[in-house]
């Protein structure tokens, strides 16, 4: 009977999360009947890819998809390194006011992204980076978030395999590289999926930065449907699967690697 209950609730919890998307769908593939009806059409109506065609007719959605490509790779890839750089120390070495340091980053975790704009935005201006990826991509390298479970996993490595490197005369730097980084791969994975689902659905900062509408992100571009197609739900909609898909499918093929990871950070 717990068991029942446990699995009905999670089924209630699944559905929750996946009505949405399932809505939007339906309403992307529907050419007739009234999508704001209530009880809602679970089934589309006369189901047709002409909404998708619609999309692709009207906004270079090629474009937009290479620029959100290019952004979520070098997002990705910087703070793999960044932050795997800044909690290597912070789980190994031991230096003055490596507590201070650490309280500090996680401290920046309470503060809400939005708060930064402003500050990212002047730094941004300075280094005349308005109108570029790097502009996109420089706030988003660094977090707290990545660089404690980062942190966290590098303690979970036993140290008498980094004694033994160090008898045998591995540097710092040999062993952060050689050794830590593939030991710790699924945490590594964690955060690349975790950092590419954020800086595919970024929107903000990337709106602010960016005024070149060629040089603009899938998530940016695709909401110039709103004011193309005023009254077309469903051509938003399409658009709007065209945009989730991706991030899915990426999730869908890495799974097991971000599973590993969210194990080992809960251990």
């Amino acid at each position: 009977m717990k068991k029942a209950v446990q699995y009905f609730v999670l089924g209630a919890i699944a559905l929750l999360c996946i009505f949405p998307f399932w809505w939007t769908l339906v309403t992307a593939l529907s050419t007739e009947g009234n999508i704001f009806a209530f009880p809602p059409t679970f089934w589309p109506k006369e189901p047709s890819l002409e909404n998708f065609v619609e999309v692709f007719r009207v906004i270079p959605i090629w474009s937009f998809l290479k620029n959100s490509i290019l952004i979520t790779l070098f997002t990705v890839l910087w703070k793999l390194v960044l932050c795997s750089m800044a909690a290597y120390p912070l789980a190994r070495l031991h230096f003055k006011g490596r507590k201070l340091v650490f309280g500090l980053i996680v401290a920046t975790m309470v503060l809400p992204s939005e708060v930064n704009f402003l500050v990212n935005f002047i730094t941004v201006t300075e280094l005349g980076l308005v109108d570029t990826y790097t502009g996109v991509i420089l706030p988003n390298v660094v977090n707290a978030v990545a660089i404690l479970l980062l942190k966290q996993a590098f303690e979970e490595v036993p140290q008498d395999l980094i004694d033994a490197a160090r008898v045998d005369g591995a540097s710092e730097w040999t062993i952060f590289t050689k050794i830590m980084l593939p030991l710790i791969a699924p945490w590594l994975a964690t955060v690349g999926i975790l950092t590419a689902v954020e800086a595919w659905n970024e929107y903000i900062w990337p709106s602010i930065v960016m005024s070149k509408p060629d040089e603009f992100p899938l998530s940016v571009g695709v909401l110039y449907l709103r004011g193309t197609f005023g009254s077309s739900t469903r051509v938003i909609a399409a658009g709007t699967i065209i945009t989730i898909v991706p991030t899915l499918a990426a999730f869908l093929f890495t799974q097991r690697y971000f599973m590993r990871g969210m194990d080992g950070a809960v251990k």
